[in-house]
């Protein structure tokens, strides 16, 4: 499947054939200023699938997860991977909570019961702040309003309802065919901060009308996120909620793909194409970032090593700040790759600083060159940076996104709860 058979389409998840959405304002976490005329940002949304789909899903590692994670995937596992309907809230994780569990059962009960569907169908996601209790009045009056605006139209409205310290909403489409069927991919993320690789990272919600079997589903979404997400680093801390969701409705009415076969690979083409889009816009959102940082490692004997490598060097706090601060620092680009727990001779490796306004040679085998740090300043002072790293000891190749540690992070974090 080449770029030129990928078309990039709007509608979020919406884009996807039988799936509508709605967002509002609840008021899980009271506003600063109770002004009934002030128009406050949704915290809340839902989107409904015109008929069952086949869900997959993938969870953080982190060994603390959020009630949500724990209930949709026994819900999933109950359901036999089939879904419907999913809601998710931002301002509260729902996180280290004694009733967590409980309250994120309620939520999928009054989704279940106001849309009449069984209950195990329902996928919970909950994003905020993390030992608070979640207030579950306000949800059991919103669910009955997100069902009433439920439209085709209203992606925006659930986009916005997730972000936390999110500046821009993050959504993306695509139209591919398969057969003579016309399909699409559509979603949306969330995320800012506390986004590290370790799967899932952020909330990540995902839809298609593409027929494909369940298992499939799952593997091509196992297979993405090691290339996408988990290629993604803001701040080094992999949050308790992370969570990808993927479900596939078959309304594209193309053959379902139940086999690994040229099917299923333009299905997984136009899937990282969403799925790495999506990660490229979180890494530009980071958490007080300036500039989003792409490395790039190519040249390497295997996938992992090029993709440990790729993530050594969007992951090293030195590197970040140093691109914050626009200097060619392009040792800490070596003492990232030199760390990175892989196999590989750094005497042959060649790194360049790249930008719109220009490349920068700065290491050849293994060592320093000479080059201009006027020329060096200019590249750098683009808001967006690419650190390509040729290993120059295979065909393998990977891609890592990140961003740089500015002081607004600091400043953002300090006084996140409060």
């Amino acid at each position: 499947m080449t770029e030129a058979s990928l078309k990039k389409i709007d509608g979020g998840i919406c884009a996807s054939k039988g799936f509508k959405a709605s967002g509002t304002y609840c008021g899980i976490k009271k506003p600063a200023n109770d002004d009934p005329t002030i128009k406050h940002k949704n915290d809340i949304c839902m989107y409904v699938s015109d008929v069952v789909c086949n869900a997959a899903a993938v969870y953080t590692q982190n060994k603390v997860k959020g009630a949500p994670i724990l209930v949709t995937k026994a819900n999933l596992e109950k359901s036999g991977n089939k879904a419907i309907a999913v809601m998710a809230n931002s301002k509260n994780a729902n996180t280290c909570n004694a009733d967590g569990v409980e309250k994120a059962n309620r939520m999928c009960e009054l989704v279940a019961n106001e849309l009449n569907i069984p209950q195990e169908q329902v996928v919970v996601a909950s994003t905020g702040v993390i030992g608070q209790v979640l207030p579950i009045e306000p949800i059991e009056k919103a669910v009955p309003v997100l069902v009433k605006e439920l439209d085709y139209g209203k992606n925006e409205d659930a986009a916005t309802a997730i972000m936390t310290t999110d500046t821009v909403k993050k959504e993306y489409a695509v139209e591919f065919k398969i057969g003579d069927a016309v399909c699409h991919i559509g979603g949306m993320a969330k995320g800012s901060g506390m986004i590290h690789p370790n799967m899932a990272t952020t909330l990540n919600f995902i839809t298609t009308d593409c027929a494909i079997s369940a298992e499939l589903l799952q593997k091509a979404l196992s297979e993405i996120v090691k290339v996408t997400y988990n290629c993604l680093s803001i701040d080094g801390d992999t949050s308790t909620n992370d969570m990808v969701c993927l479900m596939a409705n078959g309304l594209a009415g193309n053959n379902e793909i139940t086999k690994e076969n040229e099917d299923f690979e333009i299905f997984k083409t136009a899937l990282y194409e969403v799925m790495a889009s999506l990660t490229r816009m979180l890494a530009k959102d980071g958490e007080g970032a300036s500039k989003l940082l792409e490395c790039i490692c190519t040249g390497a004997p295997d996938k992992d090593t090029a993709i440990t490598i790729a993530k050594s060097v969007v992951c090293s706090s030195l590197f970040k700040a140093a691109m914050f601060g626009e200097d060619a620092n392009w040792g800490r680009v070596l003492c990232a790759i030199g760390y990175a727990d892989a196999d590989f001779d750094i005497n042959k490796v060649d790194v360049d600083l790249r930008s719109e306004k220009g490349t920068v040679a700065v290491c050849r085998n293994g060592a320093g060159v000479e080059f201009s740090e006027e020329k060096a300043a200019t590249v750098l002072s683009s808001d967006e940076i690419y650190i390509d790293i040729n290993l120059n000891q295979g065909n393998e190749n990977a891609t890592a996104w990140g961003c740089d540690l500015t002081y607004d992070y600091v400043k953002i974090n300090g006084d996140y709860r409060t």
